[in-house]
């Protein structure tokens, strides 16, 4: 029986950790261990060798790593990555998307758009939803930055969210 090395054992999750962070750019050191449930103290691990690798680089002060040194932040995708992050490894792929989608995944038979709905722009993020008329485009999950932008919001099976950017603390909202 052959003993596997440390390599072999940390090969998937460095290779998934590399994918997340140069699909979404820049993400936050606590969402990237979110993403990995029970596989925190590894992801951390595995963040520290990719980053003295050269692979992906952090910026300590916003405690966010990113896939080019030069990146920018993203805050809206920064939100989206909070909402997937709290579906814990309840998703079975995910990935970015289409504008206005930040982030599309399937979960439970289901597929979920993330959509970042700024102020002032309801009115516009809510055309262009419509613009591109997916019949079966799943579950749309709303991130508003105010609870007042819901009732300004005419879309059907649609859940609406807030999001704490610091602590990643999520408040679901549903139209009634």
């Amino acid at each position: 029986m052959a003993m596997k090395t440390r390599e072999q054992i940390y090969r998937q999750e460095a290779a998934s950790l590399l994918r997340n962070v140069t699909t979404y750019h820049c993400a936050k050191g606590e969402q990237l261990k979110r993403l990995y449930p029970g596989k925190e103290s590894k992801i951390e691990h595995l963040l520290k060798y990719l980053v003295k690798q050269g692979r992906i680089f952090y910026r300590s002060d916003k405690d966010i790593y990113f896939d080019d040194p030069d990146a920018e932040i993203d805050s809206e995708l920064l939100a989206a990555l909070w909402v997937l992050a709290d579906f814990g490894d309840k998703y079975e792929y995910h990935s970015t998307d289409a504008y206005p989608s930040k982030i599309v995944f399937f979960a439970d038979d289901e597929t979920y758009e993330i959509v970042y709905v700024p102020i002032g722009r309801e009115v516009l993020i809510l055309h262009a939803i419509r613009m591109r008329n997916d019949d079966d485009c799943g579950k749309k999950i709303l991130i508003v930055e105010d609870v007042s932008q819901i009732e300004k919001i005419d879309l059907e099976d649609t859940i609406f969210c807030t999001v704490d950017m610091e602590t990643g603390v999520i408040q679901y909202y549903k139209k009634e």
